[in-house]
């Protein structure tokens, strides 16, 4: 194969592959791989594409998995560049989608490229996992073709998810877990009536000030050796009817807890409302769990990842569970080992998105070292 990261990198962000839409982006992945003798399976459900290809056969399984969707780029006129054009400018790649993650899949493949290559009969089996529905609902990709391996009874041993994992040189920071994140959206029921006439009315919003209030000084936990403390934010608030004569009859709120492993689904859930049941207020609340924390601690993923980052990048990683969710709560309960080795975020989701392009290529290097110590 003769396309650069760089190159790959360019051809992927191209595409405006806006969360859950893959815009060829699979097509090409599916192309490169077909070339290096991998067995490629699309594997769509409902508008999301999805990707499996292997190379080799039986255990142990070594992964690398992915995401071709990205986040809208905002207002185009606040960007210095195209966000869906690339441009190379002192020594980066900006557009949509460089850092998170397209980047990291093209290193992926040419790191896929120079392994087989030199290990053309390796043990085990070399997979890629691609989704296009990571940014957005996460319900028809990554989860549904766990779902679908685990019916043929394939296990992944290894995983190593390219998520901008960086923070200010890279290698420095790898993610061993992340935190669960739970939602909920409450509604507190009041009486709409005139401001000039309190008493023939009730204040959804004076209401729930007093509990809104308990529940944002609550300390959920302490954390642990390797979780910070869960952490509640209220993250949406909306109430009235857009006038100042009116008292409003309901009031929506949305909060998350990012929690750790000291807590749970059901214990979270059962505090919040009984910090609620504390107070006069009616209200209606609806959960929704986006993942469980998940953690990998031992194994042979993490020493490989630390040896490989140690020897290319002359640095000593720093295993972390911060950040946001991300796929590996759909792999990891499978018994997987998982990490997440990427580029430096400090750019993600955000106006002029870029990476670095020796960046790029040292990725490209640290992720064939690591599939070279394992298979």
């Amino acid at each position: 194969m003769t396309d650069s990261t760089l190159e790959l990198t360019k051809k992927l962000v191209s595409a405006q592959s806006i969360s859950p839409a893959d815009e060829g982006c699979q097509t090409l992945i599916a192309e490169y791989l077909k070339q290096l003798g991998f067995e490629v399976e699309a594997m769509p459900f409902a508008d999301v594409s999805n990707l499996w290809a292997t190379h080799g056969e039986g255990a142990p399984y070594f992964t690398f998995a992915g995401h071709t969707d990205v986040v809208p780029s905002g207002p185009l006129e606040n960007w210095d560049t195209d966000p869906f054009e690339p441009t190379v400018v002192d020594g980066h790649l900006y557009g949509r989608g460089t850092a998170d993650m397209k980047g990291s899949i093209a290193a992926m493949l040419t790191a896929a490229s120079n392994f087989l290559s030199q290990h053309p009969d390796h043990k085990g089996t070399l997979a890629f996992l691609i989704t296009s529905d990571e940014e957005a609902d996460a319900i028809n990709g990554t989860r549904r073709v766990i779902e679908t391996l685990a019916e043929r009874g394939i296990q992944l041993d290894w995983c190593l998810i390219g998520e901008p994992s960086s923070d200010k040189a890279l290698g420095d920071v790898v993610r061993t877990g992340r935190r669960g994140s739970l939602h909920a959206k409450i509604v507190f029921k009041g009486i709409q009536g005139h401001v000039a006439y309190p008493d023939d009315a009730k204040n959804p919003i004076h209401a729930a000030l007093p509990a809104l209030t308990e529940l944002t000084d609550e300390v959920w936990d302490a954390g642990n050796a390797f979780f910070p403390p869960t952490s509640m934010q209220i993250s949406n608030l909306h109430s009235g009817t857009g006038v100042t004569n009116v008292i409003p009859g309901t009031m929506e709120l949305l909060l998350n807890f990012r929690f750790s492993t000291e807590l749970d689904e059901p214990m979270i859930k059962a505090r919040t409302q009984s910090i609620l049941d504390k107070h006069d207020i009616d209200y209606d609340i609806l959960w929704t769990l986006s993942g469980v924390p998940f953690l990998t601690v031992g194994g042979e993923l993490i020493p490989a990842v630390e040896a490989s980052i140690s020897s290319n990048l002359h640095l000593t990683t720093i295993l972390s569970t911060s950040g946001g969710t991300s796929d590996g709560r759909f792999i990891a309960p499978t018994g997987t080992q998982v990490v997440e080795l990427g580029p430096r975020n400090a750019t993600i989701h955000k106006v002029n998105e870029c990476v670095a392009i020796k960046d790029l290529d040292q990725l490209a290097v640290v992720y064939q070292d690591i599939v070279s110590r394992l298979l």
